[in-house]
């Protein structure tokens, strides 16, 4: 990544703030506030300062509401419980710091994160080609947003492990490249948010069908055309009996490139910030540990 001038760090903060919540145990300051989902928030964004000491930064959050997914799929997510509201409570001190660090945040009502980063993206790379953007988080969803441009950098275990995924890890990882992941997933469907898929076809099949037909469009084409004859005929009976869940699939697993958003690259430069205030911040929640961490 060296070669790279310029870098756009894009924070994922829900998906971190899960993470960082659930991997660790419930710190507490000394009245008594739960702070762990923010101390860990804080370890992986000061990782990421270090390691990539990027120009540019941007947060994302999801908002409360349903998404135009919700309204799409009533089931979307249904069967996730409530994160518990000491999760959520964690979240306005975590934007509070994020600004002290002169950080800009970027939230759509009726959208995911998700789509907030690949818009982001894809105005980074249209307009900014010479700026590499990279996707920080705690899930895999942004996978698909990978390219020569594009990267993401996400927790394996904990928040310790760390990897970055490009075209040729996203591959490795599943068979299938990043801009086939829509597809891949249109098949296998995504359990953890409640996206069906074509049921019965698992992650192996999937991407030799998706390697084969690159497509669920050219896939179905094929099929209907009788031109499917190397598919095992169990195989082609689950294709055909859950077609319909597959397109569903494939729009519900699609992240949004062109949520309204007012974003402007220039306003991301990472400025100085006011080092003492953030000392002051870190020392009043007790992260005394982190103090010398800062940049």
């Amino acid at each position: 990544m060296e070669e790279e001038k310029k870098r756009l760090v894009i924070i994922d903060g829900n998906a971190l703030v899960h993470r960082a919540f659930h991997a660790l145990p419930p710190l507490t300051t000394k009245n008594g506030q739960l702070v762990n989902a923010v101390y860990g928030f804080l370890l992986v964004f000061l990782k990421t300062l270090k390691e990539f000491k990027p120009e540019y930064i941007a947060a994302t959050f999801d908002l409360a509401g349903p998404t135009f997914r919700h309204k799409e799929y009533k089931e979307y997510k249904a069967q996730r419980p409530k994160a518990p509201d000491e999760l959520y409570e964690q979240i306005p001190i975590i934007k509070s710091i994020l600004r002290s660090f002169n950080v800009s945040i970027f939230e759509k009502q009726g959208y995911e994160a998700d789509d907030v980063i690949g818009t982001i993206t894809r105005k980074v790379t249209t307009q900014k080609p010479e700026v590499r953007s990279i996707i920080v988080t705690g899930d895999l969803d942004a996978l698909q947003l990978v390219d020569d441009k594009v990267n993401v950098f996400t927790l394996r275990k904990g928040i310790k492990d760390t990897l970055l995924y490009n075209v040729s890890r996203v591959k490795e990882r599943y068979g299938v490249s990043p801009s086939q992941l829509l597809d891949f997933k249109a098949l296998r469907g995504d359990p953890s948010d409640n996206i069906p898929g074509v049921l019965g076809v698992g992650e192996k099949t999937a991407a030799e069908l998706i390697k084969e037909f690159n497509t669920i469009e050219n896939l179905y084409q094929e099929i209907e055309s009788g031109g499917a004859a190397l598919i095992k005929q169990a195989v082609l009976e689950k294709l055909k009996k859950n077609k319909d869940k597959a397109f569903l699939s494939k729009k519900l697993v699609q992240i949004k490139q062109d949520v309204p958003i007012d974003f402007n690259l220039d306003d991301c430069l990472w400025k100085n910030y006011n080092k003492e205030k953030v000392s002051q911040t870190l020392k009043n929640f007790e992260f005394f540990s982190l103090v010398n961490k800062l940049p």
